[in-house]
């Protein structure tokens, strides 16, 4: 017997305690010394300020002065934690509640099919990929465009969390783009698209729309670290991958969009070096 009712209870615990998780990392982010958070932001590599288009790369030291002249731990902020470190807690954090409700679907008998997923052919994956992987661009322009926005209205967008999940070696670029990105992707897709979403427009008949509205928002707040406009633009987002998510069905699809986006922001800004359109 299907619980829906019980699965659509377990899913709202979970998205609740991502925001409150979201809220204190924000607060944590808050707390860090601005001389402290500017180690981990990129910094232009020596050319002339007035050149608005230049390369850019991310200092952080183990230890930095202090205005007193002492030196700060390097054990005292989140700046300071090794990259790899904090790709470990990422996908823990995300594994765990993307686990949760896994374990959820199973012991609650939810089908395949009220997630967006369900027996598909080789020959049908292809235009989901492809389908992805042209939303995800498109939704990358759509948010470059948006951060230009707001730095130009001069509301605050902090990227100090891209910064410091920003790889400093080829490997650490391969974990991310191979292991943290994808989990990353399915799991927040799996949270706040199939299971808020798919689960109680199947079970409960609940209007799709107003679920990927309430979940938009709480996807947009879960972003809170990257400032006022990183929620307004984040929760925009959630709105279209939900509408691509109502529109075809199909879970592969905002995942790979999901990565493809987060993907070409790491790519562009922090292996290439590139300004953001605003710069």
């Amino acid at each position: 017997m299907t619980r829906w009712a019980a699965f659509v209870g377990l899913t709202g615990v979970v998205v609740s305690l991502v925001v409150v998780l979201a809220f204190l990392t924000q607060r944590l982010l808050d707390a860090e010394p601005s001389a402290r958070r500017s180690t981990v932001r990129l910094q232009p590599t020596g050319l002339d300020p007035a050149v608005t288009r230049s390369r850019w790369v991310r200092v952080r030291p183990a230890g930095r002065s202090t205005p007193t002249g002492g030196t700060t731990s390097p054990r005292a902020s989140p700046a300071s934690i090794p990259t790899v470190a904090l790709f470990v807690n990422v996908v823990l954090t995300q594994g765990v509640f993307g686990g949760v409700l896994l374990v959820g679907a199973l012991v609650f008998s939810i089908p395949l099919s009220a997630f967006g997923v369900g027996p598909a052919s080789l020959g049908a994956l292809a235009p989901a990929v492809g389908l992805g992987i042209g939303l995800g661009i498109g939704l990358w322009i759509g948010s470059e465009l948006a951060v230009a926005v707001a730095d130009w209205a001069d509301i605050d967008y902090d990227q100090g969390v891209r910064a410091m999940l920003t790889p400093t070696t080829r490997g650490e670029w391969v974990l991310l783009l191979g292991v943290v990105l994808p989990i990353v992707a399915a799991s927040e897709e799996f949270i706040f698209r199939a299971a808020a979403i798919g689960v109680p427009a199947a079970g409960l008949d609940a209007s799709p729309w107003a679920l990927a509205v309430v979940s938009s928002l709480a996807f947009g707040v879960a972003h809170g670290a990257q400032g006022r406009a990183g929620v307004v633009v984040t929760g925009v987002l959630g709105l279209a991958l939900a509408s691509v998510y109502i529109a075809t069905g199909s879970l592969l699809v905002v995942i790979v969009a999901h990565y493809v986006l987060n993907a070409t922001e790491f790519l562009v800004h922090e292996r290439r070096g590139v300004d953001p359109i605003a710069g």
